[in-house]
């Protein structure tokens, strides 16, 4: 019979045989999007995913392992959002190239618990994270490739510059954006055009005439 005692509720069905990792990432995240990141724990983890203490550790070594994980599949998701809105913005490059800029801020307002734990600084340092460090890499590739195709016969040194300048005006108005500090200089009804009108301001984001 029912004791009355409550008991808390897993954050997902009991993971199938063989899916035990992504019922951990996915636990972890939901824990982290809920109460951040200092609110994971192995155990609390194990709980909601419904498996045993000792489970997460077949495949994390710790907490920070697991939240690691956790941003390798942020910058995956991030990945496929900046390829979607690539490939949404038509042909033209300079076209593209703004959408990639204004994916990147509305990805980060859309998802700023996890946008913030994949920028975590302790995930920052190279090969700490095989996985993480690639996936944080290719999430970058759909950017250097409308770079690229923006300056085409342009030296490696100032394609590299151009996108430092397009990720740093993308990143910081991400993070000025979910932190509420730009909405008395820019207007963030329109997430685009705001976005859009900043990247403007880069040479490299104006197409001729532009």
């Amino acid at each position: 019979m029912p004791d009355g005692t409550m008991r808390p509720t897993a954050l997902r069905a009991p993971y199938h045989h063989g899916g035990l990792e992504a019922a951990l990432i996915a636990a972890a995240r939901a824990i982290a999007e809920r109460d951040g990141p200092d609110g994971v724990s192995l155990r609390a983890v194990a709980r909601a995913a419904g498996v045993s203490q000792a489970a997460p550790y077949h495949h994390f070594a710790d907490k920070d392992a697991l939240l690691a994980a956790v941003a390798a599949e942020g910058f995956r998701e991030l990945r496929a959002a900046l390829l979607a809105r690539a490939e949404a913005a038509g042909g033209d490059p300079f076209e593209r190239l703004r959408a990639l800029a204004a994916g990147y801020v509305g990805f980060a307002r859309a998802r700023p618990a996890l946008f913030r734990l994949m920028e975590t600084p302790a995930f920052q340092r190279a090969g700490a994270y095989r996985a993480l460090d690639a996936a944080r890499q290719k999430s970058y590739l759909p950017l250097a490739d409308a770079v690229a195709e923006c300056l085409p016969g342009a030296s490696r040194a100032k394609r590299v510059n151009a996108c430092a300048a397009v990720w740093s005006l993308a990143h910081g108005m991400a993070i000025l954006a979910s932190d509420g500090r730009l909405g008395g200089l820019v207007d963030l009804s329109d997430l685009d055009k705001a976005t859009d009108a900043l990247i403007r301001q880069l040479n490299i984001a104006a197409a001729p005439g532009a």
